[in-house]
């Protein structure tokens, strides 16, 4: 699954690692919803540095459609809470 992360690239991540993923944007969608900033700033941080781990990055000139859109590290909780769709930032 190709992700991008706003402002730094594309990444291919292996369905496996989507569960672990799907976690961490629970816990994000939950610190929006109750309007917990340091949670949500931890929560942020953890997806994108998950996504970096698990993922492969893709060469810069890569033209591949993605599969999925993250917010970069300094959005703030109005920016992310745009982006959330039904299933959150990475669907079920």
């Amino acid at each position: 699954m190709i992700v991008r992360i706003m402002g730094e690239g594309q990444l291919d991540v292996a369905v496996d690692d989507l569960t672990a993923l799907n976690k961490l944007d629970g816990e994000l969608e939950t610190a929006i919803e109750t309007g917990d900033e340091a949670t949500f700033r931890s929560a942020l941080h953890a997806l994108l540095d998950n996504v970096r781990q698990v993922g492969k990055p893709l060469p810069a000139d890569s033209l591949e459609p993605s599969e999925l859109i993250l917010p970069p590290a300094d959005s703030d909780m109005a920016e992310v809470r745009a982006m959330l769709g039904d299933e959150g930032l990475i669907p079920d």
